[in-house]
């Protein structure tokens, strides 16, 4: 599944879920150049100290909401938290597939239609008590259950058998998913009405990967679990950490599970804490954290030569977009609804915003060497499916001749009016960022005056993270376009993104045609790869053509890293790729 990106520490938390993300204050690249300065893992050789304590930063300009459950969490910040105590319960091999060394195996099974999840016995909570099979069913609950308000509940998820009828309340329990040793055994059985390609990987939004300990939660109402502080402030997970103390929207000390079923984690413990974007380059200089997430992608050059550090990163399953207001999301059908007569829903006048955009210019300017312009919804990390594409370059005589022949006329004030003659004013919802967000905002307002478009700032600047999401997620009327990131998961699958009921369709654009370009993708015939690569294409270029949502940055994440720091790595080519239990440092001190 994918999160809203303001967050999201690429690779290590792409495989657990999608993620909301701050368009402006992440470490980022996709150019060719700064992909080749950095590595994906330490090399570090030297003798491991015993124990030690990791320190690690989390930048934002914003306290983390501290939802430490990911079926109720959907931002980048908490899984960055959280992610060394909520382990996933499959191992996730190179190219994102699942392997048989996580806490649970899976099998599937095409002709049954089912998944078949066996948890190991030696798994255990970290209050000492087993992960059974209803902490897997239970997990599912949490999303499904209309009282918990996840933003987790999508298509992809109805595909199973009985979840519908159990989150309007029709059925007390899912019938689709069956425990055959029972509640307390170690299997569950998924049954789905269709089996879906993406299955086959992690992120696929068809699975969910986590569970939640029953026992300790099932005397909190489905309504009350988010602000519990079960879950904000005393969670019980069975990764190879466990929270010892957390600070609301700050820090977390985290110490090791002595039930981990892996055994004993190296470091004794893991500090993590909410670093200020203006403080981040110099807390690098000053060697005062082992591992820097989200650092600023506008500051690259003046961190990436740090003394003491090495700079791991990849190509990010991450892309900012710019969005358009189209409609609302009903909760009680569970579906978006396009208004037809929303400011921005003339297509011309979405592709001319585009075509005024000098993206090239923008990623030279404010981040050289760390940023490219996006093509298409699909990053080129998917190689596979990635469109080679031209997408929405700088063509300011074309954006006129469409805003021209669709009715949008320009007056003497130099501002055009809309196809009723009234006057045009379109507001823009930016979130918080730095100087260098700030900078690329009001150029993109300056192109499109250029055009003839007065544009202005929602509430007259930039909003925070959370307050941000609020609006776009509730559709307020005091906007019409939005600039966002999307941390995506590592199976591609736009569905929960862009389909008809995914809460997470932002722009509220639906139409049969995309539904029936998202359904190919997913669908059985897609089991076979080069139908499936045909599928991603064809809806890339109608969602170009539609322009609900246009790419406009690639990036890659980059981490900051103490030379200090021996076993880590990010990418799942790597041997030790998400195992925080062998994570050490070689030394006392950076």
């Amino acid at each position: 599944m994918k999160k809203r990106s303001k967050y999201m520490a690429g690779a290590m938390t792409a495989v657990l879920a999608l993620t909301l993300a701050a368009c402006g204050s992440k470490s980022s690249s996709s150019t060719k150049s700064a992909s080749s300065a950095v590595k994906t893992a330490t090399t570090n050789s030297k003798k491991a100290v015993k124990g030690g304590t990791l320190s690690v930063a989390e930048v934002s300009d914003s306290p983390i909401a501290g939802i430490f459950a990911p079926e109720l969490s959907d931002n980048a910040s908490d899984s960055d938290f959280m992610q060394f105590a909520t382990e996933s319960l499959f191992g996730v091999g190179k190219d994102y597939k699942y392997t048989n060394k996580g806490a649970a195996t899976l099998k599937l099974n095409r002709k049954a239609k089912t998944a078949t999840i066996k948890i190991k016995k030696n798994v255990r909570w970290s209050d000492g008590k087993p992960v059974v099979a209803k902490d897997v069913e239970y997990a599912y609950e949490i999303i499904a259950n209309k009282d918990s308000k996840s933003s987790r509940y999508t298509d992809s998820l109805q595909n199973i058998k009985g979840m519908a009828a159990y989150h309007t309340g029709a059925a007390k329990t899912i019938s689709g998913i069956t425990e055959p040793d029972g509640d307390n055994g170690k299997t569950v059985v998924l049954h789905f009405q269709q089996m879906k390609p993406g299955m086959k990987q992690s992120g696929n939004g068809y699975i969910w990967e986590n569970a939640e300990p029953y026992h300790y939660l099932k005397d909190v109402p489905f309504a009350d679990l988010a602000k519990s502080s079960k879950v904000r402030k005393h969670p019980v997970t069975f990764g190879p950490f466990k929270f010892s103390k957390v600070v609301s929207g700050q820090s977390v000390e985290f110490t090791r599970n002595k039930y981990y079923y892996k055994g004993t984690p190296k470091l004794s413990k893991i500090d993590i804490e909410v670093l200020a974007t203006s403080k981040a380059v110099t807390a690098i200089k000053s060697k005062k954290y082992d591992i820097v997430l989200g650092m600023p992608a506008a500051q690259y050059k003046n961190y990436k030569n740090a003394k003491g550090y090495t700079m791991l990163g990849q190509k990010a399953l991450e892309y900012t977009y710019l969005g358009f207001n189209l409609g609302k999301y009903d909760a009680k059908t569970s579906t978006n609804v396009m208004n037809k007569n929303a400011k921005m829903s003339n297509r011309s006048l979405r592709q001319a915003m585009l075509y005024a955009l000098n993206l090239n210019q923008v990623a030279k300017k404010f981040y050289p060497g760390v940023r490219t312009r996006a093509t298409t919804l699909i990053p080129p990390a998917f190689s596979k499916y990635h469109l080679n594409a031209t997408g929405y370059n700088l063509n300011l005589k074309k954006a006129k001749s469409l805003l021209n022949k669709a009715g949008y006329k320009l007056g003497k004030d130099g501002y055009r009016t809309d196809p009723n003659g009234k006057k045009l004013t379109i507001h823009f919802a930016v979130m918080q960022g730095d100087d260098t967000t700030d900078a690329m905002y009001q150029d993109f307002i300056q192109q499109w005056k250029k055009i003839g478009l007065r544009v202005k700032l929602t509430t007259g600047r930039a909003i925070e993270f959370n307050a941000f999401y609020n609006k776009i997620e509730n559709n307020t009327s005091d906007y019409d376009v939005f600039a966002a990131a999307w941390q995506l998961s590592s199976e591609p699958s736009p569905m929960d993104l862009y389909s008809k009921d995914a809460p997470y369709n932002f722009s509220r654009f639906t139409s049969k045609k995309n539904t029936a370009l998202l359904n190919k993708i997913d669908s059985e015939k897609s089991f076979n790869t080069a139908y499936r690569v045909k599928a991603f294409k064809q809806w890339q270029r109608y969602m170009l053509k539609e322009a609900p949502v246009a790419p406009l940055m690639y990036t890659i994440t980059v981490y900051p890293t103490s030379n200090r720091v021996k076993n880590f790595a990010i990418s799942p080519a790597d041997k030790e790729y998400l195992q925080w239990q062998d994570v050490e440092v070689t030394s006392n001190s950076r």
